[in-house]
């Protein structure tokens, strides 16, 4: 790493700790003016009657304790009582209008057939063409022909890359991070191999520093300097899924594309849980799932984002009856009128069914507004992440172990909803004894447990409830 780098390096490791300072103080003069402590019931109660968006919880319908397999009845008071939910960042919950959605689907397609391909709340042939404009909003597009909706997640890699990798002889390498989702490595690697380059040649893999879990945003450019005139397409995560950690979208997609380097972009975690500018930073391309922050339901319609000065690329794609322009799609031709710009990638018509449970979760957001999502965001992970480390009061005084280690950036500016953490105690027994308790987060092996506080639907209760089920299962492990 050069000196410019080690200079960067120097003055973000500032700027995060006065973040970090920040958020605490911004949160201690709340209690302070509630004349509460944070550790305190009280404090997350007076903060859920001041929080703007106290009523969007209403919208989402919340599993019971009763309703749970893993809950253990016998260690839960009151079983009609709502679980602790901290899995947005794998599966959001459910919004209570998708029932109402989905019925006008299937009512549409009772009694009118055929006709429900341009006839009702969300015509067949249409429908997709309703989220539109708010996925353009969601992602920062510079218009609605940026966007599309379609397919699932994966298939969307697949499809953008085999238009966005085209290697040549000196530049057909791909560059991901270490520890990536298992399935964007499995589509990277597959389109490598679909070209006749091996994993062990066409990767180039961003690792962490030894004894480091985030991967520095000065160790991605200067991989990116080293390589990049090597590399076809630069393809990483907006946020990772195991550590929390948010890129630097903007920095490091002008750094690829200053080596000549397409990049794109796995918003998985990034879409409805972080503040995205994609036209704007000049991202080349990127996609993203709807189950997790979008509240669509699992395996539902996924997004794709394709910048503006690619709308004219001679580049090749996969076609279908979809990828025709509306106006010309039953002229049935032997030869594709493409539609314009992202709407050409589409292969055929979409399920209304996924889209109105799209829709669902989307109008969600326009209601709340992400600006007052983000801002309720910043608090709540904070008041989650002040609590983790006041969750054993001896540790700071006698130096012991600490009970946990949050891994994900203290920066808040680094981060979105989600903090991942570590214990000195088995995970997996840690995370058992906690579901027989009605909490319900995930397990990442090796050693991660990721906790997502949702700023549409959680509460500083709910946050707070948590925090005293950890410290009563964190005492069992520790006896």
């Amino acid at each position: 790493m050069d000196k410019s780098h080690e200079s960067i390096a120097a003055a973000n490791g500032i700027t995060q700790q006065r973040q970090h300072v920040e958020l605490t103080n911004t949160l201690q003069k709340w209690g302070d003016s509630f004349g509460v402590t944070l550790e305190s019931l009280e404090f997350a109660k007076r903060m859920d009657a001041v929080d703007p968006l106290r009523d969007i919880r209403d919208n989402f319908t919340f599993p019971t304790m009763k309703d749970l397999p893993c809950v253990d009845q016998s260690l839960v008071e009151n079983l009609d009582e709502e679980c602790i939910y901290l899995c947005g960042n794998s599966l959001g919950l459910k919004p209570k209008r998708a029932d109402a959605y989905q019925q006008d689907v299937l009512n549409c397609w009772g009694k009118l057939g055929v006709f429900t391909h341009f006839t009702g709340r969300f015509p067949a042939a249409q429908c997709d063409l309703l989220v539109k404009e708010s996925l353009v909003k969601l992602v920062g597009a510079g218009h609605s022909d940026e966007v599309v909706c379609m397919n699932g997640l994966s298939v969307n890699i697949h499809l953008l890359l085999i238009s966005f990798y085209r290697p040549t002889a000196n530049r057909y390498k791909i560059m991901i991070e270490g520890h990536s989702f298992p399935s964007d490595r499995y589509a990277v690697v597959s389109q490598l191999k679909l070209h006749g380059y091996t994993e062990e040649d066409g990767l180039v893999i961003l690792q962490t520093r030894t004894g480091e879990h985030l991967l520095r945003t000065e160790d991605i450019l200067a991989a990116i300097q080293e390589h990049g005139q090597s590399v076809a397409v630069v393809f990483l995560s907006g946020v990772h899924y195991y550590t929390g950690q948010k890129f630097d979208i903007e920095t490091i997609t002008k750094s690829g594309q200053a080596q000549g380097c397409l990049v794109g972009w796995d918003l998985a975690h990034a879409a409805g849980n972080t503040e995205l500018k994609l036209h704007d930073w000049s991202v080349d391309f990127a996609c993203w799932c709807s189950y997790k922050y979008l509240n669509s339901g699992a395996g539902c319609i996924a997004g794709a984002f394709i910048h503006r000065k690619h709308h004219q690329d001679d580049r090749p794609r996969l076609c279908g009856w979809w990828s025709n322009r509306e106006e010309t799609r039953f002229d049935m031709q032997h030869s594709v009128d493409a539609a314009p710009g992202a709407d050409a990638y589409r292969l055929c018509n979409p399920p209304p069914a996924l889209v109105a449970l799209h829709k669902a979760g989307l109008e969600i957001f326009e209601e709340a507004g992400m600006d007052r999502l983000l801002a309720k965001q910043y608090l709540l992970t904070g008041y989650l992440e002040y609590l983790m480390d006041h969750l054993d009061p001896d540790a700071g005084e006698t130096g012991d172990e600490k009970f946990v280690e949050i891994i994900t950036p203290r920066d808040p500016r680094q981060r979105g909803t989600q903090l991942s953490v570590m214990f000195p105690f088995s995970v997996k027994e840690i995370h058992e004894k906690l579901e027989k308790r009605g909490v319900v987060c995930d397990v990442r092996l090796p050693s991660v447990m990721r906790l997502a506080p949702t700023a549409s639907y959680n509460t500083f209760t709910d946050v707070y409830r948590f925090f005293t089920v950890l410290k009563q299962v964190m005492m069992e492990c520790r006896m």
